[in-house]
């Protein structure tokens, strides 16, 4: 039990950890402002610092680690949220990355939304609606599977679709209109991130090669085929398109309080340790606490304690778990003392 005004800040090996991710993860990371080209500046089979797929799995390992402490705190301090949009092509590795980074959280903690072709109900609202009702709550991790950007981006793709929005006034095919919805988007993000919800935003880039490499393989192993549908063959004819609307929503949506992470996808494993890394520099900077209690709640739990420890049955330890930790508290110390 803590009272309040106990409660510690990080150490220095929690600092160092805090920096070698924020050093990991700065490459990744497209700078508020700058022009994007995928094509030139983001290799899709970029996997530097890291020797190979061993050490990458186990760096996995320590990441879902720290990413489960850090959920338990977040829950428990319950004034802040996370919402992690992941946006990638068809087969770029957002359904693994998520079973994968978030395999050792609490599943009470995280909420998953994936959004297909809107409904004649969502289209009735404003395209943002369906996205806000889908929105984290305070001391939970939310992860959007495909996002807000579907709007710039296969409906950029495919304007006949704003047809299906009935937007008023006419011109939605011209660069203005895509400036303004990019404003849109960068405005609603600032407003939740000043009501403390942090947005995370991972592009999952994946080559044209291994895209084409995972679709026959989609084709050719059974228990994969329901995976692969004749519209993604269709959508791959319109490569270009996109890496040309991933340029513009990058670079117009990259901004200080939400910026974009170009995640390299070609190789799984790495992409999940990249995806991990830039959730858990989101959480380190949020620094949630556990609550602390005060003087008088503390008096209360201690008379509590007493309580439950006169009810322990005869030959019965009156706390075992208080005994257990000054045990453990011996054995750290004989160490300490033995260095």
């Amino acid at each position: 039990m803590k009272a309040k005004g106990k409660n510690k800040g990080k150490g220095k090996g929690e600092d160092r950890r805090a920096e070698r991710i924020a050093e990991f993860i700065a490459p990744l990371r497209v700078e508020p402002g700058s022009k994007v080209n995928l094509a030139r500046d983001f290799d899709p089979a970029h996997k530097a610092g890291v020797k190979n797929r061993k050490q990458g799995e186990e760096l996995l390992r320590g990441g879902i680690l720290l990413l489960a402490d850090y959920q338990r705190r977040l829950a428990a301090d319950g004034s802040q949220g996370v919402l992690m949009c992941l946006q990638a092509l068809d087969a770029g590795g957002k359904d693994g990355t998520i079973r994968h980074v978030m395999s050792g959280v609490n599943p009470q903690g995280v909420s998953v939304a994936g959004f297909k072709v809107p409904s004649a109900g969502e289209l009735a609202h404003d395209y943002l609606w369906r996205y806000a009702a889908r929105l984290p709550r305070r001391g939970e991790i939310g992860i959007f599977n495909r996002s807000h950007y579907e709007e710039v981006l296969v409906v950029r793709v495919h304007p006949e679709l704003l047809d299906r929005q009935r937007l008023p006034g006419k011109g939605q095919g011209r660069k203005a209109f895509w400036r303004r919805r990019f404003r849109e988007i960068n405005d609603w993000e600032r407003y939740l991130t000043e009501n403390g919800f942090h947005v995370v935003k991972l592009f999952l880039n994946l080559s044209k090669e291994e895209q084409r490499i995972r679709f026959l393989k989609r084709i050719d192993v059974p228990d994969r085929n329901w995976k692969f549908s004749a519209a993604d063959a269709r959508e791959r004819t319109r490569w270009d398109a996109y890496q040309h609307a991933f340029d513009e929503m990058l670079s117009a949506t990259s901004t200080p309080w939400a910026p974009w992470y170009v995640v390299p996808a070609d190789h799984k494993w790495y992409a999940r340790i990249c995806a991990a890394a830039v959730l858990a520099h989101t959480l380190i900077g949020i620094d949630p606490r556990y609550p602390e209690i005060g003087a008088k709640a503390m008096h209360e739990l201690e008379l509590e304690k007493r309580q439950l420890e006169d009810e322990a049955p005869s030959g019965a330890a009156a706390d075992p778990y208080a005994l257990s930790a000054a045990r453990r508290d011996r054995q750290h110390g004989g160490r300490r003392r033995s260095r």
